[in-house]
């Protein structure tokens, strides 16, 4: 069997979280498809670069926006279940979304009719008021954040990580934290940042939902994270036909460049869509996964999770990860998932597609124990021989008496 070149496959963090697959790999953190060992189910598990591992300032950040993330309740926000370091791995655990991003959405169907984009805005922006609100800013509003499930649900993903990795000691200063092309422009040239940036960030994500670009260019990311401090984003209008006017108001408001003209935050800007998804009669859609992305991602979670022994504290007998007989179904796992995730894009950035090509190389070479129904135990066919003959014997006997008494009256 041919297996991926990546230790983290097989592992089991905090003795609880049994990394089974990857998702997708991005700057700064890693994603897997994981399975809880005490709940038996699945989840995301989303694994930090190492580097930001040995920065007790990046650590603190860490836990605190998990902490907070976790206490927020919206289902246009995607559950934060666990967080935790175990050794040299700083890892979220997550809610699993059965589908992909709106970016893979953008990719195979290009831009979005109105009323497709307000079914994509309103849960979305729910999402980012609840946070708003609880004194949370996204700071990293685009499509790779923004989830679709196979039910078309909308989730937004990735709450606190631009902050915790912002106060790491090992960030780059050529670094834009954030993608250069939704930052807001007090991100880039202050650090006094609130709700108001996260609904610039949606404003730019809205612009690209209608017309299938964004409005901002440059050579280098710097120079393109530089044109909003001095060019205003167009009305989408502008650029594509059969916009309606309510949306262009929408997204020219948003994307003000100071701020105090921008709605106050995610609530203010969803009740801005409802009034216009009301004015123009939109009708109700529910928004499909990307097909590529929820195919991938449905097989791997609509396997059955068996149930796998957890040793007690202090034990070893989880053993090496590469060690076969460390875990009962590893072999079988590793098996399953070959198919899944064998050809995949990323989900975080573009520039990231060689590195998590790489990662996707499994080849299947055998298919691995297959699951029946369970099988009728020899105890049991003898037992309903048993209980069939008894019956046969009692009707025979009856028969016998009627027969006797019969005979006997006549």
């Amino acid at each position: 069997m041919t297996t991926p070149d990546d230790p983290l496959l097989g592992r089991v963090l905090e003795r609880r979280y049994r990394i089974d697959a990857p998702i997708a790999r991005g700057g700064m953190s890693a994603v897997y498809v994981g399975t809880d060992l005490r709940l038996h189910r699945r989840v995301a598990v989303k694994v930090m670069d190492s580097r930001y591992v040995g920065d007790p300032q990046f650590l603190r950040r860490f836990e605190f926006e998990a902490r907070a993330v976790a206490g927020l309740n919206h289902p246009g926000l995607v559950a934060v279940y666990d967080q935790s370091i175990d050794g040299d791995i700083a890892f979220l655990v997550m809610e699993l979304v059965r589908g992909g991003s709106l970016r893979e959405l953008l990719r195979e169907r290009g831009p979005m009719p109105p009323h497709a984009v307000a079914s994509v805005a309103i849960p979305m922006l729910g999402g980012l008021g609840t946070a708003h609100r609880a004194g949370l800013v996204h700071r990293d509003v685009k499509p790779e954040n923004v989830l679709v499930s196979d039910d078309g649900d909308i989730k937004v993903a990735d709450f606190g990580l631009v902050r915790a990795v912002a106060e790491a000691g090992v960030t780059s200063a050529s670094v834009i934290l954030g993608t250069a092309a939704y930052l807001s422009p007090e991100q880039v040239d202050s650090t006094d940042i609130d709700a108001r940036s996260d609904v610039f960030s949606a404003g730019v994500l809205l612009f690209e939902l209608l017309t299938g670009r964004q409005p901002f260019s440059g050579s280098t990311p710097l120079a393109l994270a530089y044109q909003r401090l001095t060019y205003d984003v167009p009305a989408p209008g502008d650029l594509i036909e059969g916009v309606p006017e309510q949306f262009d108001e929408i997204v020219l408001r948003a994307t003000e460049r100071r701020r105090g003209d921008r709605f106050r935050d995610g609530f203010e800007m969803q009740h801005a869509i409802l009034d216009a998804a009301d004015d123009l009669r939109l009708p109700a859609f529910t928004v499909p996964a990307p097909h590529r992305a929820a195919e991938r991602v449905t097989a791997a979670i609509a396997r059955p999770v068996r149930p796998v022994h957890v040793p007690a504290r202090g034990t070893t007998e989880f053993g090496d990860p590469a060690d076969d007989s460390a875990d009962p179904y590893a072999n079988d796992h590793a098996d399953e998932y070959a198919d899944d995730y064998g050809d995949v894009g990323p989900v975080d950035d573009p520039a990231d597609d060689e590195t998590f090509a790489a990662l996707g190389e499994f080849t299947r070479t055998d298919a691995g124990p297959p699951v029946h129904d369970a099988p009728v135990a020899s105890g049991s066919t003898a037992a309903a021989v048993i209980w069939v003959s008894l019956v046969i014997v009692v009707a025979v006997a009856l028969g016998a008496v009627g027969w006797a008494v019969g005979d006997y009256l006549a």
